[in-house]
This record gives structure tokens, sequence and C-alpha cells, in this order.
């Protein structure tokens, strides 16, 4: 059994002229990561390996989370593939992890997330929100034969408030 969670990044700061890679969280991203860690921590589920996008609202998303959890950074990585808005790279990513790892926790972009959540869930989701998580299973011991799974759950920060 494979388990996905996916974490679309925090609301960000179009405010700075900065590329699109070096935005910063708003606050009400920043709060709304916490609300949705608090909420995830609840569910007793500890991630094998987590990977982030580089760009810096996702990774500080990120940040947020492995403190909450007492993760160990050296159990977390930075990958490119994540940096990806279409689903393609992330899907690309997931199908090549290791098969030793068996929960891995991804953060990511919209409309990549909506699209994995979907293509890959069985629940349908309009839009993966900022800060939102969705956690996805997968009958099978092999990363590369990943189909159609089951959505376990959403945590959306809108129903936390």
């Amino acid at each position: 059994m494979k388990e996905l969670i996916l974490v679309r990044h925090g609301k960000s700061s179009w405010e700075y002229s900065v590329n699109d890679k070096d935005r910063p969280l708003l606050q009400r991203g920043i709060n709304d990561g916490h609300l949705v860690i608090g909420a995830f921590k609840r569910k007793k589920i500890r991630p094998d390996a987590v990977f982030s996008s580089p760009a810096n609202r996702a990774l500080h998303t990120c940040m947020i989370f492995l403190r909450s959890m007492d993760f160990a950074y050296a159990d977390f990585q930075i990958t490119n593939a994540l940096y990806d808005f279409t689903g393609d790279d992330v899907l690309q990513f997931v199908k090549e992890l290791d098969n030793g790892l068996e929960t891995v926790m991804i953060f990511g972009h919209n409309h990549a997330f909506t699209h994995i959540a979907n293509s890959l869930g069985s629940e349908y989701i309009d839009n993966v929100p900022t800060s939102g998580l969705v956690h996805l299973n997968f009958n099978t011991n092999d990363w590369s034969a990943i189909g159609k799974g089951s959505t376990s759950y959403t945590i959306f920060p809108k129903s936390l408030k």
C-alpha cells in the first residue's frame, strides 16, 4: 500500500516585484499552514519522506509542516520536478519514487495538484485551495504502477476556521 499526501503551498503575496519562484507567503498563508498541519497531526500519519518544490512559498509551507511534525530535515528534499503547474512532471516524479517509501508528502502548486488529486483519487475536487491537503491511497507496492487510487480525506483551511 502506497500513500501520497499532496499539500498545495499557502496563500502567497503578489505585492513584491520578484520572480515567481521567490514570491513569499502572506500572513494568511502562514496561519492556514498552521491550521492544516494541526488537523493533519491528529491523523497520526508519519511520512517516510517529504519533498518540496523549490519555490519560496512551497518551501515555507513545507517548513511549517516539518517543524510541527518534528520531521528530520535529512529526510526532506527539494526537487525541481514539483515546480510544475500541469501535473505531468509531478506524476512522473511520483512514479519514480523509491519503493522502500510507503508514505510520501509533497509540496507544490496548482493546477498540478488538483489534476493529480482528480486523476488518481476517488473524489472529485473542484480546486485544491492554498494550504489544502489531499491524502491518496494506492493498493500497490510499486510507485511506478500507481493508477486510480482512493481519496482518504482532504483538509482544507476553510473547513477548519
